[in-house]
């Protein structure tokens, strides 16, 4: 599989990817959501600054359901945040099926511990320390935040000529030339020499071992050689002893 990709099955044996969301994009989102909160009880603390002491318990009372509430009402009936939904983040089960309540309540309630020394430290080292990203209260609650992919590709967008591999590739391989395959404009160059070189010499020489790899991936979709291209695999074939 390519990069930080998850790869789940459901129970009636259809596969699908889930990506991950970094903590760059989370931590925008959490400020988006601290910036809508502070806007509101700022609203509400102009609107109840003339109540006197019943008007600072009321608003105290708006901070609790603003700080702990918000987050699980949009989660519960949304998928997300606005700021995650600005982002375009959501946040769903392990199996990627929608998040639950009880599940969206503990890795909420658990911030209280993911915030801690200060700014979400424990919750960032958390982060950084398994290949999902989950800072501890998503760990706890068994709760994904991915990033909702692009519409993938089509193999109208495959540019290489289609040549077979020489060699023979596993499932898990061939899935993953694919998506290299349809993924490979919006990888960098240094990106797709990367993952070419994960083949090693079975793609041949290292500068060509990209373009192979991309023929090999345009084979796989089924896409149609050009006549020339045919043409110079079905000498490449002869010259090995013919077809069968």
């Amino acid at each position: 599989m390519l990069d930080t990709l998850l790869s789940i099955e459901t129970p009636e044996g259809i596969d699908f990817d889930l990506i991950p969301s970094g903590p760059v994009a989370r931590i925008l989102a959490y400020l988006s959501d601290f910036l809508i909160r502070g806007l509101v009880l700022f609203v509400i603390g102009i609107v109840l600054g003339s109540l006197g002491a019943f008007g600072a318990g009321i608003m105290l009372l708006c901070y609790f359901v603003l700080e702990w509430l918000y987050p699980v009402f949009f989660e519960v009936t949304r998928g997300a945040t606005p700021g995650k939904k600005w982002m375009n983040l959501r946040v769903v089960q392990d199996d990627g099926t929608p998040i639950t309540l009880s599940s969206s309540m503990l890795r909420n309630l658990l911030r209280s511990a993911d915030i801690l020394p200060f700014f979400y430290v424990f919750g960032l080292i958390a982060m950084l320390c398994n290949k999902s990203f989950k800072r501890l209260g998503d760990l706890a609650a068994e709760t994904l935040v991915i990033q909702l992919a692009e519409p993938m590709p089509t193999t109208q967008n495959v540019k290489a000529e289609p040549i077979p591999p020489d060699f023979l590739l596993n499932p898990d391989q061939q899935k993953a030339v694919i998506q290299f395959t349809l993924r490979a404009e919006v990888l960098t160059q240094s990106r797709q020499a990367e993952l070419a070189d994960i083949l090693g010499v079975a793609l041949g020489p290292s500068p060509q071992r990209v373009a192979r790899l991309q023929q090999m991936g345009a084979y796989l979709l089924g896409k149609t050689a050009s006549p020339v291209a045919a043409d110079a695999v079905d000498d490449k074939d002869d010259s090995k002893g013919g077809v069968s």
